[in-house]
């Protein structure tokens, strides 16, 4: 495993990003809502806001991320009631066809290319015939009004402030058609999309073919 990135901040994640993107959270429930005994995976769960979400439903709940600070946050935030992992996206711990639904929220762009498209096998691998695969990340526009050029200015400085490789994968993510190049390469069905944020933002909600 490499250095903890997320060690130094995981404490103060939820106060500075939280608010931004808790509107995103519930759009993404609401786009495939949880049923009863469904089994969910989020992938780079962090500290666990969005499994919280689910918290609320009779599921059963998986979280995987890398960094044992959130992991951290996110155990002392949802208890004993979420089996959580650390473990690297593109070699996942789990089963074939083991889940209902699998969520990725702003995890797609911090990769390089080599591990966006392991990653990507890797949900399609543990995905039932009957599931779905949730993205959330940024879009590549074009932006609308002035919402979208702010929205856009903000991204850019806030991955400028995630370092120098970082940025450069959120710049080829983009570069590359964003979430629904990535679909269309992996032959994953858009079953629903939501572009929001004046076009700077993303959620795709995916089946396999």
């Amino acid at each position: 495993m490499e250095e903890d990135y997320y060690g130094s901040s995981a404490k103060y994640y939820d106060i500075i990003i939280g608010p931004l993107i808790k509107g995103l959270r519930k759009l993404g429930v609401e786009m495939y809502p949880p049923k009863k005994g469904m089994s969910v995976l989020d992938v780079g769960c962090g500290t666990g806001e969005l499994l919280k979400y689910y918290k609320r439903y009779p599921c059963h709940l998986f979280g995987i991320d890398v960094s044992p600070a959130m992991l951290d946050e996110a155990r002392w935030k949802l208890g004993n009631d979420v089996n959580l992992h650390r473990g690297d996206a593109t070699r996942m711990p789990f089963g074939d066809e083991y889940f209902d639904l699998v969520t990725v929220m702003f995890v797609m762009h911090e990769m390089d290319l080599v591990s966006r498209n392991s990653t990507l096998l890797e949900l399609k691998r543990i995905l039932n015939k009957e599931g779905r695969i949730l993205l959330i990340d940024y879009h590549t526009g074009p932006v609308r009004m002035l919402k979208g050029k702010l929205t856009k200015t903000a991204i850019h400085l806030i991955e400028g402030f995630a370092g120098k490789r970082h940025f450069n994968n959120f710049l080829q993510f983009l570069s590359l058609g964003g979430l629904p190049a990535l679909a269309s390469f992996h032959d994953l069905i858009i079953d629903k999309k939501k572009i929001v944020g004046g076009g700077s933002l993303a959620l795709f909600l995916l089946r396999k073919n």
